[in-house]
């Protein structure tokens, strides 16, 4: 009989449902109470007896190692350094559970709940549950713990088990597997308060105060070897010295090395000599490359300069002490990988400058050039790179041996601090335990079955990683990290004793042949023609070219095919950050290329060409390809793909602090079908990325893509637009090309008055009159409504002769540094004044050639709307460059514009911006399709004669809006809705829409 615990009946208890198996549960304990309180009443004991049934009576598979790894099992040496269990969601640890006997007061004692808080806080999972089924605490893990915190510090709830039954229908609610999935386990935490600290910025900001330590002692005492170190091997230094001291202390944790060695050696005097025995014996023992010190380029950057420097004692005292209780509270047993990747990742986006002055020479740590650009370095979500790697990997390995999952090549080519290949990694290691789960008798050698479940063998784990698991990337300390991340994650479970049996073998491979240092978009034929020899080895390491069927590449994956995934998150970043060389090899090497494209824009086209048949690739990138001008050469590449696949993220803010408007992007290495798969997410509050993308995911037609731009609109949306496209003109061609941006000044401060200026101008001067007009901002129009200006333009156009202005000139002269074009030859660090160009200082910056269409009848619009908001102007008012005017004295195009439909194709055809807001931009306006009138058509002539008149009741229901009363306008308001819906109408039969298309256009 098997003893697996499962999911059990349910009862309704005092108008609650309630399994019965809790009441009994809870009554059982009190009868025995005594007895279970004894201090021989072992933790192992209260697991079997009562924490498993009462997980189980929550609904969770506690047997299932895909809903909950019991991780007491990996204690060993009598060594506490995992929780007990840890819940999942998906692939990821959702909470942890820490149990105590119930001899023990977990109400009250302070070392069980800062165990629990240590857990869950270096584990990132927010929350925590203790307990000793006599009691049951939920703390918000959130809170960084503090040695000596009271039991009750960040303590969210506490039952006791005679509470168990009245609590039951809120566990329920929070702690079942499907609530737990669905995030709502965090709903038992008070709100985000000034105490919360995540595990990634402590470390983080630990982690820049050490580098700022090592950098400048570094740099100062390098002098007095045989020379001063450059940018570089500073760099590199720092680095390494931060990269091995976490190593050595995570193993600690892991109990691969005794814990507190790094400690004791701290204590002592002549630490780094200490520390250096420590990197040999490491060496020895690991041999994965990290603390190679003599190693040539094919095993990592020669690195002999370390075992030369000194780091003084008190440096290295202050960074080890912090890595250790009572300083730290961090858990390194279950700091996973990918925590570490994302603390990394930042640390990454920041370098040690070494900054000459005339009196001294100073070390600094700035933001790289192309981060700053960038606004930040942003990690990529977990879920991100779990719904990418499944899509991958996962769909390859459908169906796969172990034999063939052997033959499987994983390539990241920008892989940063190795998020994506510690995910796929990740996903390769579980998928093999499934494997040999569910085929119990092969592979025995490959596999260890403990009392918890089956766990891999040291060397198939470093056999898996060898195989399958292959980077590249530009910045030389991210393959280091890289590296260090896949090591960390190959570590997770380990512990002595496996440690012990794997040393017939270095415990770790050295990844050398797997991540490689150079440039994935750049061969060697980017010299050609180049002395070389002419070249600084720092031109030639900023480059780095990298020859993917060369020595130094992966000659023999390319040579069989190639790589069998491409997966990733390219950087976001203009090609110009890598000069104007790349742009011009980029232009001979790319059928992508655009001068103004984005780099991901070649990672596309280099990644889907890296792959062998019946491969896939697929990164997230920033959808501006989708309808930008520099993405016409990837889309019309794109259309030549297998496309699989397009998610797109609109306006939602999946890197947080950044709105980059990401979509994921999956391409196969086969033929290429007439649709493919698309979904726009419309939330990022879901339990599974999968999940909701599989609710979403609607078919493209790839033949009704326009080259102008993609719209991933459903197919009876994209059939619709195409038609009416194909029916009507553009409005580009209606209204002769004549739509036109509103006035950029490069100084609205110095141009845009209020009244009283106006007046005063006016009055010093009062031919001032000439140069003042009318002014208003894009966001003061609204659809229909009368444009009542109460600010005022000053329009010095090209050519105008200022003198004859003085009045105006003063005022301007006020802010002539501002005004001031930069020069072209300006090579100063910042300028005050405005952007280059032929113009005086006085004058707008832009041309405005057009200027006399804003004196002229005209249909006004803002640039950002929800939707189209286009009004009417016949009194010459002028606008600002957040609006655009298109000078025809057309009320049946007013209506047209404003209707239901045309918001609706305008939708299809551009992109929405954070909030659902439309940008409205001449690309996209002049493509909407305008119903032309054949005025020899009676019919066409009547609706024609309707829309006017409709259009003119409009403009008359809003003029004077502004001064009715609520009740006034209360009536005003249901007969303007009244009029919407009739010139709606009157579009659709315009236009021809049949019920189902009216339909459609209704329900988008």
């Amino acid at each position: 009989m098997s003893n697996k615990i499962g999911p059990l009946p349910y009862a309704t208890i005092a108008g609650m449902t309630m399994p019965e198996s809790i009441q009994r549960l809870v009554e059982k304990f009190e009868a025995g109470r005594a007895h279970f309180t004894q201090p021989d009443y072992n933790e192992a004991q209260l697991r079997q007896e009562f924490v498993n049934p009462f997980f189980a009576a929550l609904g969770w598979d506690v047997g299932d190692s895909h809903q909950v790894l019991h991780e007491a099992g990996l204690k060993s040496g009598g060594s506490t350094k995992h929780p007990d269990y840890s819940f999942l969601a998906g692939r990821r640890r959702a909470f942890y559970v820490e149990t105590k006997k119930p001899a023990i007061d977990i109400s009250q004692q302070i070392e069980p709940a800062g165990q629990l808080r240590s857990y869950g806080w270096s584990g990132n999972t927010a929350v925590g549950i203790l307990t000793n089924f006599a009691e049951f605490a939920v703390y918000d893990c959130r809170i960084p713990p503090i040695q000596g915190d009271p039991a009750a510090e960040a303590r969210v709830w506490h039952l006791t088990s005679a509470q168990y039954p009245a609590a039951w229908t809120r566990l329920q609610e929070t702690l079942s597997p499907l609530a737990v999935r669905q995030g709502k386990h965090k709903d038992l935490l008070a709100e985000l308060g000034k105490g919360v600290l995540p595990v990634d910025a402590a470390f983080l900001r630990d982690m820049e105060n050490w580098r700022g330590m090592l950098a400048e002692q570094l740099y100062k005492q390098a002098r007095f070897i045989d020379r001063e170190l450059n940018q570089r091997e500073l760099n590199q230094l720092v680095q390494r010295t931060i990269d091995r001291i976490v190593f050595l202390r995570i193993a600690e944790d892991r109990n691969l090395e005794p814990y507190g060695t790094l400690e004791q050696v701290a204590r002592e005097k002549q630490v780094y000599e200490k520390i250096k025995n420590l990197y040999r014996a490491a060496d020895k023992k690991y041999n994965s490359g990290l603390f190679h010190f003599d190693a040539d380029d094919s095993r990592g950057a020669p690195d002999k300069l370390s075992m030369d420097i000194y780091i003084p004692d008190n440096i290295l005292g202050k960074i080890i002490f912090a890595l250790y209780p009572p300083q730290s509270r961090y858990e390194f047993s279950v700091i996973a990988a990918d925590i570490l990747g994302q603390v990394y990742e930042r640390f990454l986006g920041k370098v040690i400058e070494v900054r000459s002055a005339e009196q001294e020479t100073r070390v600094v740590v700035e933001e790289k050039p192309e981060v700053r650009k960038a606004g930040g370095v942003y990690y990529t979500p977990d879920y991100i790179v779990d719904y990418i790697v499944e899509n991958t990997v996962g769909k390859l390995l459908e169906g796969a041996t172990p034999e063939q999952a052997e033959q499987l090549r994983v390539l990241d080519p920008a892989c940063g601090s190795g998020s994506f290949l510690t995910g796929a990694y990740s996903y390769l290691l579980d998928w093999h335990i499934d494997y040999y789960r569910r085929h119990p008798a092969q592979f025995r050698n490959r596999r260890r079955d403990t009392a918890e479940g089956i766990l891999l063998t040291t060397a198939e784990k470093r056999r898996i990683l060898l195989n399958n698991i292959y980077g590249v990337d530009l910045d030389q300390s991210a393959v280091e990290v890289t590296k260090l991340s896949l090591l960390l994650k190959m570590l997770e479970n380990e512990n002595d004793s496996t440690g012990r049996r794997a040393m017939q073998l270095p415990i770790l491979p050295d990844l050398g042949g797997n991540i490689k240092w150079g440039n994935s978009l750049v061969g060697s034929d980017f010299y050609d023609g180049a002395d070389v020899g002419g070249l600084a080895d720092e031109e030639l390491q900023r480059v780095k070219a990298f020859d993917w069927d060369g020595a130094g590449g992966f000659a023999g994956i390319m040579a069989a095919g190639g790589f069998d995934a491409v997966i990733g998150n390219p950087p976001y970043v203009r090609q110009e950050t890598l000069g104007q060389a790349f742009k011009a090899y980029a232009k001979k090497t790319y059928d992508t290329y655009a001068g103004t494209a984005d780099l991901y824009t070649y990672f596309i086209e280099r990644g889907v060409n890296l792959l062998g048949e019946g491969g896939a690739f697929s990164i997230i990138v920033a959808n501006k390809w989708l309808r930008a001008r520099y993405g016409k050469p990837l889309r019309a590449w794109l259309k030549k793909q297998a496309i699989r696949e397009i998610i797109d993220f609109g306006d939602l803010p999946v890197f947080q602090q950044a709105t980059t408007y990401p979509c994921i992007v999956t391409i196969g290495k086969d033929g290429a079908g007439d649709s493919f798969a698309a979904a726009q997410v419309d939330t990022l509050e879901f339990a599974s990325l999968r999940e909701h993308v599989g609710s979403l995911r609607y078919a493209v037609d790839r033949t009704m893509l326009d080259d102008g731009g993609w719209s991933l609109a459903r197919e009876e949306v994209q059939k619709l637009v195409s038609r009416l496209r194909s029916d009507c003109p553009a409005l580009e061609s209606y209204v002769n090309k004549q739509i036109y941006r509103g006035v950029t000044t490069g100084l609205n401060q110095a141009f845009v008055i209020d009244c009283d200026t106006r007046d005063r101008l006016i009055s010093e001067n009062p031919n001032s009159v000439e140069l003042i007009k009318p002014f208003v901002a894009g966001k003061e129009l609204k659809k229909f409504s009368a444009v009542n200006p109460n600010r005022f333009l000053i329009f010095p156009r090209r050519g105008v002769e200022i003198q004859k202005y003085p009045a105006i000139l003063r005022h301007l002269s006020l802010f002539r540094t501002r005004l001031e074009p930069k020069p072209k030859d300006w090579s100063g660090s910042s300028w005050a004044g405005r952007k280059p160009g032929q113009y005086k200082w006085y004058e707008i910056q832009d041309t405005v050639d057009y200027w006399r269409a804003f004196e002229k009848p005209k249909l006004m619009l803002p640039d950002i709307s929800l939707r189209g908001n286009f009004t009417y102007d016949s009194d010459g008012i002028f606008c600002g460059n957040t609006a655009y005017i298109i000078p025809v004295d057309d009320k049946y195009l007013l209506g047209i514009l404003n209707s239901k439909l045309i918001t609706f194709i305008y939708s299809s055809i551009s992109s929405t911006y954070r909030g659902g807001y439309l940008r409205f931009i001449y690309q996209y306006l002049a493509r909407l399709p305008i119903r032309t009138i054949d005025f020899d058509n009676p019919g066409d002539v009547a609706m024609h004669a309707e829309m006017v008149g409709l259009v003119e009741r409009m403009l008359g229901l809003h003029k004077g809006y502004a001064g009715l009363t609520d009740v006034q306008r209360s009536v005003v308001d249901a007969q303007i809705a009244r009029v919407d819906r009739q010139i709606d109408a009157l579009v659709y039969r315009l236009y021809g829409l049949g019920d189902d298309e009216v339909g459609v256009v209704e329900g988008g």
